[in-house]
């Protein structure tokens, strides 16, 4: 049941990553469709048919279909570790667990990577998760600095 939770998180997660296409807001066909409406179903509509056709990829490269590349990419959601914050903590205090391995692969950590992932974080709990008020933002600025520090998950650390 724990990993039919995570994978919902990662989907729903990812899901809501693209809710705003790279490129800007007023990027793609899918945009120029539904200009001027609203709701789930234009947006989730749009996003398809940018992400389907490959217009919003085709116009970020060639500055056309309203897209541009200039401007810094954000994401307004919230992450993956601010949706599960406790059973992370919990899986961090012990060195394993769904909740620390659906973190590392968000993270883009290969499985060959995972168990050490799991060892730093469990190694260095109290840095983590310096007291009980720690805000996820906190938590993932810990966890990719001590990431950077360690040669093999470096190259995951953004």
């Amino acid at each position: 049941m724990k990993k039919l939770i995570a994978g919902s998180i990662l989907l729903v997660s990812s899901s809501a990553a693209l809710a705003v296409a790279p490129g800007g807001p007023d990027c793609g066909w899918g945009n120029m469709l539904f200009d001027g409406q609203s709701g789930l179903g234009p947006h989730f509509i749009a996003s398809s048919t940018n992400g389907t056709s490959g217009n919003a990829s085709f116009g970020m490269t060639s500055g056309t279909n309203g897209c541009s590349s200039d401007g810094t990419l954000t994401y307004g959601g919230s992450s993956l570790v601010s949706n599960m914050m406790d059973e992370f903590s919990e899986d961090v205090a012990r060195g394993h667990g769904e909740a620390l391995n659906a973190v590392a692969v968000s993270m883009g950590v290969e499985q060959a990577d995972r168990a050490l992932f799991a060892k730093v974080a469990h190694d260095n709990f109290n840095t983590i998760f310096p007291n009980e008020n720690v805000t996820a933002q906190q938590v993932t600025a810990s966890l990719n600095a001590l990431m950077k520090a360690d040669s093999r998950l470096a190259k995951y650390a953004v």
